[in-house]
């Protein structure tokens, strides 16, 4: 399967998941008509698909719910990241993101921490 489907059907599949916002995050760079170089997408090596999962905190915290930044990189099961994705959702993970590679919709279930 190439990774433009397995990214449509993790799209799909957590479309409706309440608490789980995806956007599609395309990245790149093309020439406009002046032919100055215009670069779009959140930044080079970003993932695929990122958003937010909304979590209850703990009662200690009065019960508020956050979003948590999530990242979620898609690669079909021979795909591996390349040095700046890997970079990307490392730094991700660090800040207190949610991040990682899914090769299916269960395993973009696993990285936002839902169930499969």
């Amino acid at each position: 399967m190439i990774e433009t489907e397995i990214l449509q059907n993790i799209r799909l599949a957590l479309g409706t998941t309440p608490g789980v916002t995806l956007w599609r995050n395309n990245t790149g760079a093309l020439q406009d008509t002046t032919g100055r170089l215009v670069r779009y997408g959140l930044c080079e090596g970003s993932a695929d698909l990122i958003g937010l999962r909304t979590i209850t905190v703990t009662p200690d915290m009065v019960g508020q719910q956050v979003a948590i930044f999530a990242a979620v990189e898609v690669k079909n099961e021979r795909g591996r990241p390349t040095d700046k994705q890997v970079n990307f959702l490392q730094h991700v993970r660090t800040a207190g993101g949610l991040a990682g590679v899914a090769r299916s919709p269960e395993q973009a279930r696993l990285i936002l921490g839902l169930p499969t």
